[in-house]
């Protein structure tokens, strides 16, 4: 991918009413964050959706629309709650068809899972013909590979933006993801070029503060502004956790003008932090 000047925003898309019950804890977002901050990315926004197909349909519409990049995670399985592969295709106004490598790939594995467990491989047999539905994506899809167990996920190319689609399960998901981040978007990655930097600011408001913020970010255009505010921290008590992050050498400066405002308000300052 040949983007060396301009960064696409970055998405994810987490899918399971399992998540959204509680029945199980996303542990997606964090992961892909970290997989993300190793090249010096980021992760623009994360929608969560359940297993509603129509649902489904109107965000992968949306991610295929606007310009971006976006991992999809969860319900590219077979069984009947699993419905991101026909969202995918009705998103795109496109027909499901089997891919012929993902049908290789899904034909290996089932021939290995029948030889590991002592079994004659029959590849006729239901329930193998019916595995095959994990490989019909929607035209002109591309595969993802799953080293963890062969099955494919795969990548659509929409109008304005790309999505990346891939399992639910951890295990799979996050060597895909890491996969391809380094085949599709290693000249994108500046490792160790993004700094955060904040400081402690005790007893102030946000409100009086964000004078100071707005034309943090005017003057330094690369730059993003952030407050956290806490009320009840067990050692600053009420404070906020003002800061600024982007590329190294711009947050030094901006850090220095941001503190030097600070001093101007009279604000109480506490220990700088650095991420």
């Amino acid at each position: 991918m040949n983007m060396q000047n301009t960064v696409p925003e970055f998405g994810l898309v987490i899918v399971g009413d399992e998540i959204l019950s509680g029945k199980r804890q996303d542990k997606h977002l964090s992961k892909v964050i970290e997989l993300m901050s190793l090249r010096g990315l980021s992760i623009g926004y994360a929608d969560y959706v359940g297993d509603d197909p129509q649902r489904l349909t109107q965000t992968l519409h949306r991610a295929f629309h606007q310009p971006g990049v976006v991992f999809c995670c969860g319900g590219i399985g077979a069984t009947p709650d699993d419905h991101t592969r026909q969202s995918a295709a009705a998103a795109l106004g496109l027909e499901l068809v089997l891919h012929p490598e993902a049908e290789q790939l899904i034909r290996e594995r089932t021939r290995d899972v029948a030889l590991e467990q002592g079994l004659p491989y029959e590849p006729l047999r239901e329930d193998n013909m019916h595995r095959l539905n994990m490989g019909r994506f929607p035209a002109g899809a591309d595969i993802i590979p799953n080293p963890y167990n062969k099955i494919p996920g795969f990548t659509c190319r929409g109008p304005a933006g790309t999505v990346h689609f891939v399992p639910g399960f951890p295990v799979m998901a996050w060597p895909m993801i890491d996969g391809v981040l380094t085949r599709l978007y290693a000249d994108l990655a500046r490792p160790g070029e993004r700094k955060e930097k904040s400081v402690i600011v005790m007893g102030s408001m946000e409100a009086t503060l964000t004078p100071l913020m707005e034309a943090i970010e005017a003057e330094f255009v690369d730059i993003k502004v952030f407050s956290l505010p806490s009320v009840d921290h067990p050692e600053y008590g009420r404070h906020i956790e003002l800061g600024v992050k982007g590329p190294r050498q711009t947050v030094e400066t901006a850090f220095k003008r941001l503190v030097t405002g600070l001093h101007k308000y009279g604000a109480n300052l506490g220990p700088e932090l650095v991420r």
